[in-house]
């Protein structure tokens, strides 16, 4: 599939697989991160691969997604299996959040390569995640992307007038997008 098929395809999925991600490929995503575009090629990024069971459910206590849905928090068996904690070396540079949206873009479309799906989550309890990652003060956190192979289906929706994701009568998610003639100003 091609990089361009891989994006128009490429949804958040908030219920996953009891199926634990493989080790070289949470590595292969990070690597994708690591060559990602950077300002100034500082590169002030660094990551958390939260792959165990115990820790991953401490992970998730610490999130919130899925607002749009009355019942689209995940239940037990269909939780992320693994987590990537995007950081910002705040020694480096602050305010990486163009670096990390593009480090982060990049472990998305390389997940779902692999059949795996993301959701990527900015609602965080920093202050606890930090603590029990022990994450270094000098270390901001930026985002979290939830990961596990998909339980649920997605596919884009027509945009009319509202930017509310939903879940059909089936459980498949739909999530409006405007349309080219709406975001396509001009072509000079």
């Amino acid at each position: 599939m091609s990089v361009y098929d891989l994006i128009l395809k490429r949804r958040t999925i908030r219920k996953f697989e009891n199926k634990p991600i493989e080790k070289d490929k949470i590595i292969k995503m990070i690597n994708a991160a690591r060559v990602a575009p950077s300002g100034m090629n500082l590169q002030p990024l660094k990551y958390i691969a939260v792959t165990t069971p115990e820790l991953c459910e401490k992970v998730f206590a610490l999130t919130k997604y899925a607002a749009y849905l009355k019942d689209g928090a995940p239940k037990e068996g269909e939780k992320p299996m693994a987590y990537i904690v995007v950081l910002e070396d705040e020694n480096i540079r602050k305010n990486a959040d163009l670096d990390a949206g593009a480090a982060i873009e990049n472990i998305i479309l390389t997940a779902l390569e692999d059949g795996i799906a993301s959701c990527w989550v900015g609602s965080v309890d920093r202050g606890k995640l930090r603590a029990e990652l022990g994450i270094e003060e000098k270390l901001a956190i930026n985002s979290v992307v939830a990961l596990g192979y998909p339980m649920q289906q997605s596919e884009e929706a027509e945009y009319s007038g509202d930017v509310k994701y939903y879940l059909d009568d089936e459980g498949k998610l739909h999530v409006p997008k405007r349309s080219m003639d709406e975001i396509l100003l001009k072509i000079m």
